[in-house]
């Protein structure tokens, strides 16, 4: 079976993917573009409203994206991007209840991330999307997480996709924990990390699940593998 797909690079100088559990001193990211994030950027690219919530359970770009099918594999040979903390000041007044309203803010950023992009094309909306991506088209400004950070997108093209089972050899994309059993004998690195993959109805809270960037070899696969220019990928 074979699938049409979207690709592209996407990269910054930096990234800042904010963990919605902070502790007192600093504000924490994730270590990879999550499937959230990358929705939202994808609809400011298309035009829906973000977070501003009105009538509706779930925000536009949630709402209109979320059976998008996507598969990120971080450009970096183990899955780690470096991190370091940012500390700059926020003056607008209304930020800080402290003399001056001066918060100071200490961040967490990922340093010069780059993923690939894989989004499948299966109905009209992701039809769009891949147009509007291909002829550079965008109502809002993407960036990475938050609108300090500049999205780079390049590279833009449609590929197909084969689907196979290839036995023995590792998965390209980060990995959904429980879609593949590997053979963890001769494996050199196994990054692992819960990263949001969706939105909870009514409260927009982070759904997460675990998700595996490695270079162990694929045993056994639960759901379906995409043999895309020489790459492995998973779908989520």
């Amino acid at each position: 079976m074979y699938m049409e797909i979207l690709k592209f690079n996407l990269k910054g100088s930096h990234a800042f993917f904010k963990v919605p559990e902070v502790n007192t001193y600093y504000y924490f990211t994730y270590g990879n573009i999550h499937k959230v994030a990358l929705l939202g950027m994808l609809g400011a690219i298309m035009g829906y409203k973000g977070y501003q919530m009105e009538d509706k359970d779930y925000l536009e770009f949630y709402e209109k994206l979320q059976y998008l099918n996507v598969s990120i594999v971080p450009e970096q040979k183990q899955g780690y991007f470096q991190k370091k903390i940012q500390v700059f000041n926020n003056s607008v007044g209304y930020a800080s209840k402290e003399a001056g309203g001066n918060l100071i803010v200490k961040e967490q950023w990922l340093e010069n991330p780059e993923w690939t992009i894989y989004i499948q094309i299966k109905d009209e909306e992701s039809r769009e999307l891949a147009e509007r991506i291909m002829a550079r088209k965008c109502t809002y400004m993407p960036y990475l997480g938050k609108n300090d950070h500049m999205a780079d997108i390049s590279g833009m093209c449609i590929v197909s996709g084969e689907e196979r089972f290839p036995k023995n050899e590792p998965a390209d994309s980060l990995v959904p924990e429980g879609a593949v059993q590997f053979d963890w004998d001769e494996m050199t690195y196994r990054y692992e990390e819960y990263l949001p993959v969706g939105l909870k109805e009514s409260t927009n809270l982070y759904r997460t699940h675990r998700f595996i960037f490695t270079d162990a070899e694929m045993d056994q696969c639960m759901q379906p593998v995409y043999k895309v220019e020489g790459r492995n990928l998973l779908f989520f």
